[in-house]
């Protein structure tokens, strides 16, 4: 009595035609899907087996036919391990299909043809043949490297996501290059003093300083490339669990390099002006205590210097945007990483100039605190910009994946039907009718004719040729569902145009998605071609509807005029609620009665859905936490950039008779307020870019998720607190005597 969606796979006798499917037990596709004892074989996914109990020599039935399991479908060689949101795949022979009544005029088949060229590289031309001399079949003809269009869309789409990470983890990278270079000059202020004393002139103290930094950075980078090679292999096993394509694991020569390239210009890039600044500051003024770093006021770099760095620069923007699949997305990432440091350096001014307006603490260490935020040489903008950036990345993600999931499994299953039933033959629809209402608590029955169609033209034009808006070309491709119907459906919203009359008897029309007909340039009056088993029929547009995709009702792009169609080859869909605890009751009522229609649980495909999402989300938010580990790095290259003037500090107030504790506590009140300024400023880059993506790139609406927001925030109070905690713990630890002596 245990149901299970599948989605059935009948193949010819030739499959898999290239490589070998693995099934377990170990045996041939054809010894398991013959037909012995007058029973066909059935391979099929272990999901299924292990829901319904299913061992090999078991029976199963699909539509009308009785099975013999055989064994369980591992892997197929032309089946990316996809999630069966629909159905998990099932494996019969073709031979077997009839039997199962599933094959009927209407109902939701795809038909497949692989063919193995003896040459390769006849492929293209074969292809261009076959599309001349069938233009009008509307089929997809693919070769190898176009297999998996829903494959490629998702790899296309994570691998935008993972440059977006990867860009904004290489900005990141830049600004600790920064602060590590500034930390490590500070560090040989004596030294440098000392040679310019001796007249070492700017260059050659330039020169000895590059060499070390470049010995540094590329240290720096061949440890990166090293993990950057580990980490796939080992974390292969998890995501090969996690994302929803096969992990092919390795060690790829050219993406290493790639990433070496972008290291040694994102080194030269952010090192060469500190340097260059340090190499031009006169050693009277370092024996003075000149900060080296970049906060100090002091000369700029020579002009030579000034021009390699701006080609570095100009080399590395070149680089990210050239290396980037898309280049475009790879322009608006650095427009938009220019506004987003832009804001953070605008709110670390912002931030300094409201402290320093508010009344003076009666409290020193308050005073001495809030002061380090404003006064000269302040790091409060390197230090916003270290915290909040990679933050900012996390919290739009966090909000992307938030606003799907509320969309997908919060909204919908309020206002969704509990079932969808397909394929339900018009002599069926009596039959079906009585079966649902017989159950209790039964509701919103709707049922509703639909055929398969295929759009051929628009306007004249054929469909492989429209110049169809993104996001509306799907439409074009492969069948349609197509209904007819003398009134509106229910929840029919016209905005142009109007419905014909309910005993039209006239040329076929139709009421087309507006948005569709945006997308394709036509309007009231234009003719859609279809084709019907085979036969094209003109569809003259006289209404455009706007249609809630998301309410997971009935809706189709077209609603054809009742006559023509009417005696057309055609099965029924229907929709109903049904209180959950009937659910299971009304699929076997309806299944047992009638084998070949087709029940598939709105909540179970939900389910599936959000299992998707959950995967998806903790990849790409793993993936999204690199940024966030960055801003870690940088952080504490921020911290050190600093050090010596908080030394220096804690010296003067522990001499001037300032304890520990009231040095610690003034330390944390400033590293307390940067974390918080920095997380409310990462809290709203993040939830500008998560709108953008929401409503730019999915049309979903934005919803504003505080408590994300929130958990963003502390996370940067915690980074800046932690971090300035360990600094001043270090600063606190130097003798004053030592620093007092010029030691």
């Amino acid at each position: 009595g245990a149901r299970q969606l599948v989605s059935v796979r009948a193949v010819g006798p030739a499959w898999p035609l290239i490589g070998q499917a693995r099934i377990a037990p170990d045996q041939s596709v054809a010894a398991a899907l013959a037909r012995r004892g007058g029973s066909f074989g059935l391979l099929a996914d272990p999901l299924v087996l292990a829901r319904l109990g299913l061992r090999p020599g078991m029976t199963a039935r699909l539509g009308t036919e009785t099975f013999i399991v055989r064994g369980a479908l591992i892997a197929a060689p032309d089946q990316l391990a996809s999630p069966a949101i629909f159905g998990a795949p099932v494996l019969i022979a073709r031979a077997a299909l009839a039997g199962t009544g599933l094959d009927v005029p209407g109902a939701l088949v795809t038909h497949q043809l692989n063919a193995l060229l003896a040459r390769a590289g006849d492929g293209p031309a074969l292809r261009a043949a076959l599309r001349a001399r069938f233009a009008a079949q509307g089929w997809r003809i693919r070769g190898p490297d176009q297999a998996a269009p829903g494959a490629d869309r998702f790899v296309t789409l994570t691998s935008r996501f993972m440059a977006l990470v990867g860009l904004t983890a290489l900005l990141m990278g830049g600004i600790g290059v920064a602060n590590g270079v500034s930390a490590w000059l500070d560090g040989r202020s004596a030294t440098i003093a000392t040679l310019r004393c001796l007249g070492a002139p700017a260059r050659l103290v330039l020169a000895m300083c590059l060499i070390e930094v470049g010995v540094l950075a590329a240290l720096g980078i061949g440890l990166g490339i090293a993990a950057g090679a580990a980490v796939p292999l080992a974390a292969g096993r998890w995501l090969a669990g996690v994302l929803p394509l096969p992990l092919a694991r390795g060690v790829y020569a050219a993406p290493l390099a790639l990433a070496a390239l972008y290291g040694a210009l994102t080194a030269g890039a952010f090192a060469l002006w500190p340097l260059g600044r340090a190499a031009r500051i006169p050693g009277a003024a370092l024996f003075r205590g000149a900060v080296l770093g970049g906060a100090a006021a002091g000369p700029r770099p020579a002009l030579g210097v000034i021009a390699a760095n701006v080609a570095i620069g100009a080399a590395l923007l070149a680089l990210a945007v050239g290396a980037t699949a898309d280049r475009r997305l790879a322009l608006w990432f650095c427009a938009a990483a220019l506004g987003a440091l832009v804001v953070f350096r605008g709110g670390s001014w912002v931030l300094a100039r409201a402290v320093a307006a508010l009344p003076a603490p009666r409290s020193a260490w308050a005073r001495v605190g809030l002061g380090n935020l404003y006064r000269p040489g302040a790091a409060t903008g390197r230090m916003l910009v270290s915290v909040g950036l990679g933050l900012a990345t996390l919290a739009a993600v966090a909000l992307v994946q938030g606003g799907l999931q509320r969309e997908v499994l919060a909204a919908l299953p309020d206002r969704a039907p509990s079932f969808f039933f397909i394929d339900i033959l018009p002599a069926q629809v009596a039959r079906f009718t009585g079966l649902v209402r017989a159950v209790p608590g039964m509701t919103d029955l709707r049922l509703v004719p639909t055929l398969r169609a295929r759009i051929v033209a628009v306007n004249g034009v054929p469909a492989a040729q429209v110049h169809a808006a993104p996001g509306t070309g799907w439409a074009l491709r492969g069948d349609r569902g197509l209904t007819y119907a003398a009134s509106p459906p229910p929840g029919t919203r016209l905005v142009a145009g109007r419905w014909w009359a309910a005993d039209y008897r006239g040329p076929p029309l139709v009421s087309l998605d507006a948005r569709l007909a945006r997308g394709w340039g036509v309007g009231i009056g234009g003719v859609i071609r279809v084709n019907v088993v085979g036969r094209d029929i003109d569809l003259r547009i006289a209404s455009l509807r706007d249609i809630s995709w998301q309410r997971l009702g009935i809706n189709f792009v077209l609603v054809a005029s009742p006559g023509l169609l009417s005696g057309a080859p055609s099965t029924d869909i229907a929709t109903l609620r049904v209180p959950k605890a009937g659910e299971g009751a009304l699929l076997a009522r309806v299944t047992d009665a009638l084998p070949n229609v087709t029940g598939i649980a709105v909540r179970e495909v939900l389910a599936q859905l959000g299992s998707l999402l959950d995967q998806i989300a903790a990849a790409l938010a793993a993936t999204g936490a690199v940024t966030v580990a960055a801003g870690a790095l940088v952080l504490a290259g921020a911290v050190a950039a600093g050090q010596r003037r908080r030394i220096r500090q804690a010296v003067l107030l522990r001499t001037l008779g300032a304890t520990r504790a009231q040095i610690r506590a003034a330390w944390i009140t400033e590293f307390g307020v940067l974390g918080l300024a920095a997380g409310v400023l990462a809290a709203l880059v993040g939830a500008g870019a998560a709108w953008g993506v929401l409503r730019g790139l999915m049309g979903v609406p934005f919803v504003l998720l505080p408590a994300r927001l929130a958990g963003g925030i502390l996370v940067a109070l915690a980074m800046a607190l932690g971090f300035g905690y360990a600094g001043t713990a270090r600063a606190l630890r130097t003798r004053p005597a030592a620093l007092l002596r010029d030691e």
